[in-house]
């Protein structure tokens, strides 16, 4: 059975499977035929259809491809179908037998329910003919003008059909679902009588007298700014019918006249109100604008609690009070109270302030509704809602039509309010939090003691609430320091009790939508409380409930303004916190609960960060030279969510979240944690030069390590630490930490462990001058990475004992290892060893004389450290490269690039590279005739040396300026 459909997209189906069709041009080719089914269309008409305008020479050529292409693509789903399509007397034509063209049977539906016996079975019939339509007619499609005709005759036949379902719907009893549908019709076709006449018989019947006279009003109104005509004679005598016939319940009286007074119910705008400028002006604008335009503006201002949500709104509505001379109105609709208040109930409240007296109070929902539309169509309000727990409680309180102005305040969005604007208030930014605090306390207060005024501002975050407490506990003090105040807000777990003057308290603020969460979302905001102020992915809240999947808790949170979305992290995922003083109640909400739940939600929070940063480690482009992971006791949480294609990029949107993770399972005594994650970051650490964060943590993880009694554990960690301060240039510190990991791995027999430490000493001797033992070190960690079959070790540490050879002299000797080690990291694909083994055959190059040799080499790690994102390493290449150029006398690309390498290594603090770049700079401008410029970057040398205490640098150095060759470099600096 094979099915054609044009009632929506273009569509073949056979035995229920949609035929991919291929292009634009053939499915055009196949819509065209489609609209007239078993006719034969000509080339020409078809060319017209394809190519309107102008067609190639080639469009009959075309034309012929692409129906050989549906053919063949008819054919494969079944041979019978592929002589549908043919060529046929100067064109083509596609068959089509009954039952198989979605408009047909339509058609056929049409006719079914025009002879039907009884309203049931033709209404039956004219669902089935509805059934047909997915859409508007090859809505997929670009409209040919020559299809116009046909088009429009199907939308009339559609429309017609829609028309009498409805009526029969109406005439059955089934007043709810025509109201519904027939308001959805209008929607799209407004200027059609009859349907509004449909609608409001429709309402009427349903015993809806008094919204079935406002959709009179909207039509009459509609008709009037779209075609500037009055309704027709068959809706005018709808209207009349309403009028005569007796209300539904009579004993109601009419409502009387609106009271011709204007109404003003808004509370005080408040003196102090500080900033915002900007978005009272951008809602003034939105106000005016609807009231111009003849229709409602509504606008919904959410936020969390304390933001100033309602004091915006009414310095707002006061400020239109001169463009909405028939009054203001004030409700508060409780929306966080244990009862929000009901809009029957809300009703009556500003039907009153209209002038309706309580006689004349319909007794329905819907009819109050009604009457308050009919109200408020010819007036120009602005209504003031605020605190509003949802669109439900809101819906029935707004104009229909007409120039009011409506300013709904919520804790929550309300995404579900059609035609509402929504506007999110966030907190108080810089100037505008000093200036309120100014206000409230006096600037001269302030300036008196600035640091304690910032002091304060910190603590409160911006939020307008708790500025307005402290100024309030400030102004009740005058002879108190604003330091006082700041010490004590300083302590999170008191700062909540601080901050609360009379009836203005943020703890009861917060309460207040806390109180309103689902159970789920409250346990997860608890527990999000305690991760402490950091930034996190959505992922953390499914960790915190045990969930792998909590993105409905998630929404629930951010729409009640209790967690904020902050911005995409660098890896483009969305982040996420909780604003200070929340997060303090969040904590203590969660005090009472038993400690090891809550130990529990960090734990597999932190599980989760180790999961997916073990993982990002895995995916770095440079092999780390270190141990990453060791399998834990017990199966960790993994969160659903995975790092992107990029791991630095998930590294650098995580790290600050990640370190302070470390931090937290140290605190929550989950000490094996704590070191497992340190681990996982330090390849991050190493590749981006985060020596700081790199330092902290690995005495916090030695610190869990030990307590865990954990002796691999501690061997990964002071291995990590000793290279730290390597890098730091803490020589001694770094021994020391060395020679106890290396004690830890022999013990636990950890031959890579113990390569990769020896590693690490071997270094420390280098740069200590003890060539000899430094020799020594590095074959005995070869050894170890031979016996542990670690080829990534074997490959540093051959560079390494090449480098030695170097020192030595023994030029031939050095290029063996160098080589070994080049072709060993080319076989093993690690591009970094190769790059370093380049650079160090580069070097060997310059020394033999074969310059462009070693610049090849140089050239050509440079590129590699490049593509793998290693700054660091670039800078180092650069200092190679710069001091290659610096003996070929080409000096203005050494000043190039050793300036650039000198600006790398102290970014990355590596103090004796920088030396080392210094004096080359200085002989560099000392080449260029440029003594003062020389004795600079000599002296910058001198003072790192002495600070290095590199006793023999410094004493070269000195040797050197003390030559007679650099007497223009006098008076040297004092030894």
């Amino acid at each position: 059975m094979i099915s054609f459909r044009i009632l929506g997209p273009l569509e073949v189906a056979v035995a229920g499977q949609t035929l991919p069709l291929g292009g634009p041009k053939p499915r055009l080719l196949l819509a065209a035929l489609l609209l007239q089914p078993n006719t034969v269309m000509s080339t020409d008409a078809l060319t017209e259809v394809l190519w309107p305008g102008s067609a190639p020479r080639s469009a009959a050529a075309n034309i012929r491809t692409y129906v050989h292409s549906l053919r063949r693509r008819l054919a494969e789903a079944s041979p019978d179908f592929a002589d549908r399509l043919r060529g046929r007397g100067g064109g083509y034509v596609v068959t089509v037998r009954p039952g198989e063209l979605d408009t047909m049977l339509f058609e056929t539906h049409v006719s079914a329910a025009e002879t039907a016996a009884t309203h049931e079975e033709a209404l039956a019939a004219l669902d089935l003919a509805a059934t047909q339509w997915r859409g508007d007619v090859l809505e997929d499609l670009p409209h040919n003008h020559t299809w116009s005709s046909s088009i429009a005759r199907l939308a009339e036949m559609r429309l017609s059909v829609q028309q009498q379902r409805l009526r029969l719907r109406v005439e059955l009893g089934e007043h709810a679902d025509a109201v519904a549908e027939l308001r959805g019709l209008l929607a799209e076709h407004p200027l059609r009588e009859q349907l509004w006449q449909q609608l409001i018989l429709a309402l009427d019947a349903a015993g809806r007298r008094a919204e079935a006279l406002t959709a009179y009003t909207q039509a009459e109104r509609v008709l009037r700014e779209e075609l500037d005509a009055e309704p027709g004679p068959q809706l005018r005598q709808v209207r009349a019918g309403l009028l005569a016939e007796p209300e539904p319940e009579p004993e109601q009286p009419r409502p009387a006249p609106p009271n011709p007074l204007p109404v003003c119910q808004l509370p005080l705008d408040l003196p102090d109100f500080t900033g915002r400028d900007e978005l009272v002006d951008e809602l003034v604008r939105l106000l005016r604008d609807g009231r111009a335009a003849g229709r409602p503006a509504v606008v919904v201002l959410s936020g969390a609690p304390g933001v100033g949500k309602s004091s915006l709104a009414i310095r707002v509505a006061h400020a239109v009070r001169d463009d909405f001379p028939d009054g203001q109105l004030h409700l508060d609709l409780r929306g966080t109270a244990d009862s929000p208040r009901r809009p029957l109930d809300v009703l009556p409240e500003l039907l009153r302030a209209l002038g309706v007296p309580d006689a004349a109070m319909p007794a329905a929902l819907g009819e109050r509704a009604a009457l308050l539309r009919s109200l408020l169509a010819d007036r120009r309000l602005c209504i003031v809602l605020e605190d509003a727990a949802g669109a439900a409680q809101v819906r029935p309180l707004l104009p229909g039509a007409g120039a009011c102005a409506v300013l709904i305040t919520s804790r929550t969005r309300i995404p579900d309010l059609p035609g509402a604007r929504t506007v999110d208030v966030d907190v108080l930014r810089g100037a505008e939090a000093g200036a309120l605090l100014s206000r409230i306390i006096g600037p001269e207060r302030v300036a008196a003691e600035p640091e304690g005024a910032q002091a304060i501002l910190d603590c409160c975050g911006g939020l307008p609430l708790a500025i307005r407490v402290a100024g309030a506990k400030l102004s009740q003090r005058p002879n108190w320091p604003l330091r006082e105040l700041a010490n004590r807000l300083g302590d999170e777990r008191r700062r909540l009790d601080e901050l609360r003057a009379g009836d203005l308290a943020v703890r009861a603020s917060a309460t207040l939508s806390y109180d309103q969460l689902p159970s789920s979302a409250a346990r997860a905001f608890r527990g999000l409380g305690s991760l402490g102020p950091v930034q996190f992915p959505g992922w953390v809240v499914g960790a915190v409930l045990g969930r792998p999947d909590a993105d409905e808790v998630l929404d629930v949170l951010v729409d009640a303004h209790l967690v904020e979305l902050v911005s995409a992290g660098a890896d483009g995922g969305p982040r996420y916190r909780l604003h200070d003083l929340l997060r303090c109640y969040a904590v203590e909400q969660a005090e009472p609960e038993p400690f090891g739940e809550r130990q529990n939600r960090i734990r597999r929070v932190v599980e989760g960060y180790l999961c997916l940063a073990t993982e990002a480690a895995a995916k770095m482009p440079i092999h780390f030279f270190g141990i990453v992971s060791v399998p834990g006791e017990t199966e960790p949480w993994r969160p659903g969510h995975r790092p992107r294609a990029d791991p630095a990029a998930w590294f650098a949107a995580e790290l600050d979240t990640a370190v302070a993770m470390v931090e937290l399972a140290a605190a929550w005594q989950l000490d094996d944690l704590a070191w497992r994650l340190t681990a996982a970051l330090t390849p991050y650490f190493d590749l981006r030069n985060h020596h700081e964060d790199w330092h902290r943590t690995h005495l916090i993880a030695l610190d869990a390590a030990t307590r865990a009694g954990d002796r691999r554990g501690q061997a990964i960690v002071l291995r990590n630490l000793g290279q730290v301060e390597l890098y730091l240039d803490d020589y001694p510190s770094a021994l020391d930490a060395f020679e106890r990991s290396l004690r830890l791995f022999r013990e636990i027999g950890d031959d890579r462990g113990v390569g990769i430490t020896l590693s690490g000493l071997s270094t420390v001797r280098r740069v200590s001058g003890e060539n000899e033992e430094s020799l020594a070190l590095c074959h005995e960690a070869l050894e170890a990475f031979l016996r542990a079959g670690d080829r990534h070790g074997e490959a540093v540490v051959r560079i390494s004992i090449g480098i030695l050879w170097l020192v030595r002299g023994c030029h031939t000797t050095a290029e063996r290892w160098f080589t070994d080690a080049y072709e060993l990291s080319a076989e093993i694909g690690d591009r970094h060893r190769e790059a370093h083994a380049r650079q160090r055959l580069a070097l060997l190059h310059q020394v033999r004389g074969n310059l462009g040799g070693a610049r090849e080499e140089l050239d050509r790690a440079i590129a590699i450290f490049g593509e793998l994102g290693d700054d660091h390493c670039v800078g180092y290449a650069h200092q190679s490269l710069g001091s290659l150029y610096l003996h070929s006398e080409d000096f203005a690309h050494a000043r190039l690039l050793l300036a650039n390498s000198l600006s790398v290594h102290q970014r990355s603090g590596d103090r004796r590279s920088e030396a080392e770049v210094s004096e080359l700079l200085g002989d560099l401008h000392l080449r260029l005739g440029q003594p003062d410029r020389a004795r600079d970057h000599f002296e910058r040398a001198l003072r790192i040396w002495r600070a290095l205490s590199a006793t023999a640098q410094e004493s070269a150095l000195l040797a050197r300026l003390r030559s007679p060759s650099s007497p223009h470099l006098l008076p040297l600096p004092s030894a």
